[in-house]
């Protein structure tokens, strides 16, 4: 008979991995949806649930006589006529030359900065930077990865100043520079200074060999003219040199894009490697993504766009207008966020968002090693969908937490001087 399998070596190591992240209460779980209010996905413009996406996706199947796979990978069989068009489309959409299509964002910020940084180069980010690029980074051909502090455009110079004075070959122009930005920041929600970057790169380095990337993942659909995103709300699109936009979150699809130079896809198509050795989207993914840009283009986000800042805004006014014993527990933006993304920083997330989700909010705690240590949070994501009574409630449930925590500490510590007093007198 063979062994236990849990008795091999890997396994062991495994759980003890395992159990590790448990006894920490870093231990992930998947869980499945509920009928809870939802302050947690990145559904920003409620569209998975519209009625009008759903109509237009069904027309555009129907319309377009479409197969359902694409029947592999797209250098090989998996490429079309349809995809193509598509590209073309979107990268007018967002008033970039060209795209390319990848199955999701993650495979997109890889394949990237696996592939185009070269030999010599450096990869500057910002240390709050996405996890898919820090996976393309350790696949990079380039010398040097340094990070910046978040959104820090002073921290920014101090390093490209760095890189510099330690590079001949930079400062001559046989290396690169490629900065790594988000246009919004997920565990944030703020908004990267985007032109002071771009400004700072500019000044900082010599013509031609700084090289801008931003991943406007979370701003699609809810930044800029129509929810083109922050490049082109600042109307910097030809000073960047590749934006990521992805489908998953605003436009209720899946998969992503890199704008660029027609030069840029056409090596992407040569050394990405996540576009090179996988199966291509599914037509009816395609279809689902041409249905979600059509709106936008027609301008039927435009008002859900607006209702979303004005549900911003309420979230931030109840915030603010809570009582003391709320900020001594938690720690809410000083300023208005830009975005979607309410990040509410707490020493204890999960009790919090438990004590939420018990009362129908779904909430969700927020841990190392996903966000760094010391700053554990919930993280409220706001969409169209969502009411003002609902945004009452989420704000009055977390006073009412707060304030029953302060009478419980404040019991707690009336017990223990209690029992110090008892023990003098004995």
């Amino acid at each position: 008979m063979g062994s236990n399998p849990k008795d091999q070596p890997l396994e062991k190591a495994l759980r003890t991995l395992l159990d590790r992240r448990r006894t920490q209460s870093t231990l992930r779980t998947l869980t499945l949806p509920s009928q809870q209010v939802d302050f947690s996905s990145n559904d920003f413009l409620s569209l998975s649930t519209s009625p009008v996406l759903r109509s237009a996706f069904l027309k555009e199947l129907s319309a377009s006589n479409l197969p359902l796979g694409s029947g592999g990978s797209r250098l090989l069989d998996g490429n079309s006529q349809y995809a193509e068009d598509l590209e073309r489309q979107i990268a007018a959409f967002h008033r970039a030359p060209t795209g390319l299509l990848f199955n999701s964002g993650f495979d997109a910020n890889a394949g990237f900065f696996a592939s185009v940084p070269q030999p010599g180069d450096f990869v500057v980010y910002d240390e709050l930077i996405h996890a898919s690029v820090h996976d393309g980074m350790k696949l990079s051909r380039a010398s040097s990865r340094l990070s910046f502090k978040h959104n820090c455009v002073a921290d920014l110079r101090r390093v490209l100043q760095g890189c510099l004075l330690g590079s001949e070959a930079l400062r001559d122009g046989r290396s690169h520079v490629v900065i790594a930005v988000e246009a919004i920041y997920s565990m944030d929600g703020d908004l990267a200074p985007l032109k002071s970057i771009v400004e700072v790169v500019e000044d900082t380095l010599p013509r031609g060999v700084g090289y801008i990337v931003v991943d406007e993942a979370h701003s699609t659909g809810v930044i800029g003219p129509y929810g083109r995103g922050l490049v082109c709300e600042l109307e910097l699109e030809d000073r960047i040199f590749a934006r990521l936009h992805t489908f998953g979150k605003a436009l209720a699809c899946n998969g992503a894009i890199i704008l660029g130079s027609d030069l840029l896809r056409h090596y992407l198509i040569n050394y990405a490697r996540p576009l090179i050795y996988t199966t291509f989207m599914s037509y009816p993914t395609l279809a689902a993504i041409r249905a979600s840009y059509g709106l936008l283009r027609q301008g039927h986000t435009v008002a859900l766009a607006s209702q979303l800042r004005y549900l911003i805004q309420t979230l931030f006014a109840g915030l603010n207008s809570a009582s003391p014993a709320f900020s001594n527990l938690l720690t809410v933006p000083e300023t208005c966020p830009n975005s979607p993304i309410f990040s509410i920083q707490t020493a204890e997330p999960k009790i919090v968002a438990k004590f939420l989700q018990d009362r129908g909010m779904m909430v969700r705690a927020v841990v190392p090693p996903t966000v760094p240590e010391g700053t554990s949070r919930i993280r409220v994501c706001l969409h169209a969908g969502n009411t003002q009574e609902e945004i009452r409630k989420l704000v009055t449930d977390m006073e009412v937490w707060a304030l029953s925590r302060t009478q419980g500490n404040v019991t707690e510590k009336r017990r223990k001087k209690d029992k110090i007093v008892v023990r003098a007198r004995l």
